[in-house]
């Protein structure tokens, strides 16, 4: 599957622009033009893409987790408490989002791939595939760059469309979800040896057993209970505490 998404995307977001570019530009002597246009379609693609999954009811959901998600780590930055109420105030958006470091790889792969220029098919095909690393690794950089100097308002203007993306990726949350995220988050924290945010709420959590663990081992059951199958585990205990979906 992993590797069917690899070759899905790259297919999708990268060399099928080339295609329809070459196409539309084939009489057009300015190689500059066709990797113009191959960048326009990439990122008409890439929005398009977003826009489309994000009429499902459950893609929407996971944009709610999204937003909680990045409210709530506004929030453990700014140093104050993890409750709800207090990461109600930040925004959904966050400079340091996997949606703004794809902006930031597509704009990036415009100026790489112009840099190659209009070669034979096979070498602008490769390059696509070979460069893709490379674009990943300079775009996860200036990523953090923008991060830290995210207070420059040049620096600010020039991620700005990263920010205005996430306004596809992440909704509102309901206060469950964000008691979710804040979970998430606490359970992060204690796993790095982080000590916990005051003021935070004592939240019930209901960590799954892994398949195989003794049946009730996460309360201190006995040695020789019974083995738990992955759908025994799952029936125990949910995955996720998840409000339902309305109307549901």
């Amino acid at each position: 599957m992993l590797l069917i998404t690899l070759f899905a995307g790259i297919g999708i977001f990268f060399l099928l622009p080339l295609f329809i570019a070459s196409v539309t530009t084939a009489n057009v002597q300015n190689g500059l033009v066709q990797h113009l246009v191959e960048g326009l379609i990439r990122v008409a693609i890439f929005l398009g893409y977003l826009a489309v999954i994000g009429q499902s009811a459950d893609i929407r959901r996971v944009f709610q987790y999204h937003g909680a998600e990045h409210m709530t780590i506004h929030a453990l930055e700014a140093g104050d408490p993890l409750t709800p109420s207090a990461i109600r105030k930040f925004p959904t958006a966050h400079p340091r989002c996997g949606t703004e470091f794809l902006v930031v790889v597509i704009a990036l792969s415009i100026v790489a791939f112009s840099l190659v220029g209009r070669q034979e098919p096979l070498v602008m095909i490769g390059s696509r595939i070979l460069l893709i690393p490379v674009i990943a690794a300079v775009g996860y950089e200036i990523l953090r760059w923008g991060a830290r100097h995210r207070g420059n308002p040049i620096v600010r203007a020039i991620m700005w469309p990263g920010i205005l993306v996430q306004m596809i990726t992440t909704r509102q949350p309901t206060d469950d979800m964000i008691e979710v995220a804040i979970v998430s988050m606490e359970q992060a924290l204690m796993a790095d040896g982080e000590p916990l945010p005051e003021g935070g709420l004592d939240l019930e959590r209901f960590p799954l057993p892994p398949p195989g663990l003794a049946k009730g081992a996460g309360a201190g059951a006995g040695v020789g209970a019974s083995t738990l199958t992955t759908q025994e585990a799952e029936t125990v205990a949910p995955v996720t505490i998840d409000p339902p979906l309305p109307g549901v």
